[in-house]
């Protein structure tokens, strides 16, 4: 896999993650735990988009 399909992929893995976050967060049945781990996976994402991108 090259490195710019990767980053499409990983990119679209973020944006399904906020989409996730932004639906628990409107749920009150959701743990607030949940919603940190989510918040955490996306920003490992974020991370290595960044990383990927220099």
């Amino acid at each position: 896999m090259s490195v710019s399909a990767h980053l499409t992929e990983l990119k679209k893995k973020h944006e399904h993650l906020s989409l996730e976050v932004e639906q628990a967060q409107r749920s009150p049945g959701i743990d607030d735990l949940h919603i940190a781990q989510l918040k955490k996976q996306k920003l490992r994402l974020k991370e290595e988009i960044e990383r990927l991108s220099t």
